[in-house]
């Protein structure tokens, strides 16, 4: 098994695979990223840093909760703060739309966007229409009218 710091390509995350009449172990069979995450695993290492959000405060809107995602929209379940304070709400922060305030307890989260600058599916300039609802090129589903919530009418002052 290669440490993560030598895997260089799709190639390194192939397993060896089982062998012959016997039942292949998850690593013997794992491929990919799934093969990455038990790597890291077995190192020590948390591939997709899986631990829980700092709730030691409250995010506000001049320093809201950090976020982080490699995609374009992550889903966070506000629980309230202190933590357990209220129902899991759920909270949806987009590449399009970062900032989103729990309408129970008025936590604020910000999404932190550390993916690819480029979308992965090469939907950028491509050289032909912008297909209606792909507005930029950013990677992100970006369209005209998007639907206001009650963060909308927040007035500027306690924003």
């Amino acid at each position: 098994m290669k440490p993560l710091d030598e895997i260089k390509s799709e190639k390194d995350l192939l397993p060896p695979g089982g062998t012959p009449g016997t039942i292949p172990t998850d690593l013997e069979q794992a491929t990919g990223i799934e093969r990455l995450e038990i790597m890291g695993k077995m190192q020590g290492i948390d591939v997709f840093d899986m631990m829980p959000l700092d709730t030691s405060r409250k995010g506000t809107m001049n320093e809201p909760l950090k976020v982080k995602s490699f995609g374009d929209e992550q889903y966070i379940g506000c629980t309230g703060f202190p933590s357990d304070t209220h129902v899991i709400i759920w909270l949806t922060c987009s590449r399009d739309r970062p900032i989103e305030r729990c309408p129970e307890c008025g936590g604020v989260f910000e999404l932190e966007y550390v993916g690819p600058t480029e979308s992965h599916d090469a939907h950028g300039d491509h050289g032909h229409d912008s297909h209606g609802a792909h507005g930029d090129s950013d990677g992100s589903h970006n369209y005209d009218g998007e639907p206001m919530t009650m963060a909308d009418f927040v007035r500027p002052e306690y924003r």
